[in-house]
């Protein structure tokens, strides 16, 4: 039956003009393909238009707007707000166009607008190749990309929109645009932390680099020794080269077999150490941090695509998230830090991460709007937990960790990493001097805001 305010002969109409499905309220798998990562998240779309095809993408765009329907797009329905569902609206679905196509002559991944990023690392292990991807397997490739892309690999590689080579877009009108460093350039510009305010990126292609060997370090520590650790980790990521990557971590010990007993299932503080190279080499640029006293440790060379799935949430869970951008991390920003980690849910899959940037990713192209790139840390409150119980209690640790670093926040943000917190923090992740002119290319391509499910640009 077709959702109030659409005919019947529409629907139909629209089926068969798809070769994916569009599934509706009552039909088999609705209720699984309207499920997000974020379990707080339950909104009943009127139509889910499971795209095979550009001209899928098109038809549904077209078929939105023609019908008055609010229009989502879905990657990796990832995003902690729900930006992929619409009540009442068309979800445009791309998961079923995942294919990713590596040329290793050439160092290039053309990926399709539904893959994650397990499709793209699983596809480059072979040839020893990587691009910066994000810290979870499940994340969709194109919305992270689009959005600035922080990840294990950003100080040695940059951002995964500086290895942006291309992106074919569906814009609001259902044409298709190309955009390139040669091709619709003032676009393509706005495709590097704008996001998909501008159309719907049915594939993107990504440049790649060699990585014959990936390390990681995880050395686990009581949390009454936090502020030692976070100090000493300090000092380490300043001066190490840029092949680190990783994080200081309060998290729930998990059940494995490095772990302590009386460390299961209690607040731990985590250092994660990745590395671009060899365990031998990883051990040699870490003893500074491994001399340190620590409670458990694991270490290990593996594919770059078990590392990205490592630290993957489980299905279901709720989630609330955000972040502080920091020019500085003083002692005294340190013992705020810890001293937060008391009050997080426990046990809980939430994280309490503290994130080094440089390397890379501050020397990359300084001209996108992305005002975070050259900000050394960031503070990233990661909450996650199973029961509606400790919605509140979770949200506003997330709010009193934002609090308790302000006083060192240089205020820009990285909006894959929040939630809707407001037309500043929109202005704050792109840049000031920079939103006019996205505003400019967001009235070229969407001059209606059709695209306004996302952190939002309205057209000038």
């Amino acid at each position: 039956m077709a959702p109030q305010g659409m005919t019947e002969a529409a629907l139909t109409g629209f089926r068969q003009q798809l070769t994916g499905d569009a599934l509706t309220s009552g039909d088999p798998g609705y209720d699984e393909a309207r499920a997000v990562h974020n379990a707080m998240i339950d909104r009943r779309p009127a139509v889910i238009a499971q795209c095979e095809t550009e001209a899928d993408v098109a038809r549904s765009i077209r078929f939105g707007r023609e019908n008055d329907l609010e229009i989502a797009v879905r990657g990796g329905g990832h995003s902690v707000a729900g930006m992929s569902l619409s009540d009442g609206g068309i979800v445009v679905d791309l998961r079923r166009m995942h294919t990713v196509i590596i040329n290793p002559e050439s160092r290039a991944a053309r990926v399709g607008g539904g893959a994650t990023m397990s499709h793209l690392d699983r596809a480059t292990q072979p040839y020893d190749l990587a691009t910066t991807g994000g810290r979870a397997s499940t994340t969709g490739v194109g919305g992270f990309t689009l959005g600035g892309g922080s990840g294990w690999l950003e100080r040695k590689f940059g951002l995964a929109c500086d290895n942006l080579l291309a992106v074919e877009l569906v814009t609001a009108d259902g044409s298709t645009v190309h955009a390139s460093e040669d091709e619709n350039q003032e676009l393509f510009w706005a495709l590097h932390g704008g996001g998909g305010n501008f159309g719907v990126a049915t594939a993107i292609t990504l440049k790649l680099h060699e990585l014959p060997a990936m390390s990681m370090i995880m050395l686990l520590f009581r949390p009454d020794s936090g502020p030692e650790v976070l100090r000493a980790y300090r000092d380490f990521v300043e001066s190490a080269p840029d092949e680190v990557g990783g994080g200081c971590i309060y998290l729930t010990g998990p059940p494995e077999e490095f772990v302590p007993e009386d460390l299961v299932g209690k607040l731990v503080c985590a250092v994660l150490i990745t590395y671009a190279g060899t365990e031998s080499e990883a051990r040699m640029v870490a003893a500074p941090m491994l001399e340190l006293a620590h409670a458990a440790e694991m270490i290990a060379e593996l594919p770059y695509a078990e590392l990205q799935c490592m630290l993957d949430d489980p299905a279901g869970m709720r989630n609330y998230w955000s972040a502080e951008y920091l020019d500085a991390l003083p002692d005294k920003a340190v013992d705020a830090f810890c001293a937060r980690s008391s009050t997080m849910i426990v046990p809980s899959g939430t994280q309490h991460v503290l994130f080094p940037l440089g390397g890379a990713a501050a020397d990359g192209p300084a001209h996108y709007p992305l005002p975070w790139r050259g900000s050394p840390w960031v503070v990233h409150p990661f909450g996650t937990w199973e029961s509606p119980a400790d919605d509140e209690r979770g949200k506003k640790w997330v709010r009193d960790v934002r609090a308790d670093v302000q006083p060192w926040s240089n205020g820009a943000v990285y909006l894959n990493f929040i939630g809707q917190e407001g037309d500043e923090r929109v202005v704050a992740g792109v840049g000031g001097d920079n939103y006019a002119r996205l505003a400019a290319v967001k009235a070229q391509y969407d001059p209606d805001n059709v695209f306004r499910l996302n952190h939002n640009i309205k057209p000038a």
